[in-house]
């Protein structure tokens, strides 16, 4: 049985090579905090983190993965412990979350930037956060909240 490197363990899944990583995350895996949106990595709900870059799971088949870590929604404290604290903290205070749908991507985004750049200009965050679509437009409060996340890191 093949075994992937998720959220730090290693696990077993019985999926097919070209399954979309998304549909062993969600389905045989029971991780539902990655999100489906269109399928076509266009929107970004189903952004999780291979290697520590992020990715679209829904057209990342599971042989793409091989020997590198994923790192999911549920696995980002482990992962990027000040980093998901800072982002959550900011989500949280900015009040970012609106349908909330589009949020796990876009927090992956946020903490794939705030690992790499931790004073962001706006560009590096238009950048970052380009492919994450927000229906209801929460983006003002997300760069905000973004440059509060990078604030709080700074002050640590």
């Amino acid at each position: 049985m093949p075994t992937l490197h998720l959220n730090g363990q290693p696990v077993a899944y019985t999926a097919e090579p070209d399954t979309p990583l998304l549909w062993l995350l969600r389905g045989e895996l029971q991780l539902t905090g990655t999100k489906f949106g269109c399928g076509i990595a266009v929107c970004g709900a189903c952004t999780v983190h291979l290697g520590g870059t992020p990715v679209r799971s829904c057209v990342t088949p599971v042989a793409a993965v091989g020997g590198q870590h994923v790192t999911t929604i549920e696995g980002l404290e482990g992962a990027e412990p000040r980093v998901a604290a800072a982002v959550r903290a900011a989500w949280i205070e900015l009040d970012v979350v609106q349908c909330g749908y589009c949020q796990s991507g876009q927090i992956m985004s946020a903490a794939a930037l705030l690992a790499h750049t931790r004073a962001p200009s706006d560009a590096d965050i238009d950048a970052a956060m380009a492919g994450n679509l927000c229906r209801c437009g929460t983006y003002p409060r997300i760069r905000a909240a973004i440059h509060a996340a990078a604030a709080r890191l700074a002050a640590a």
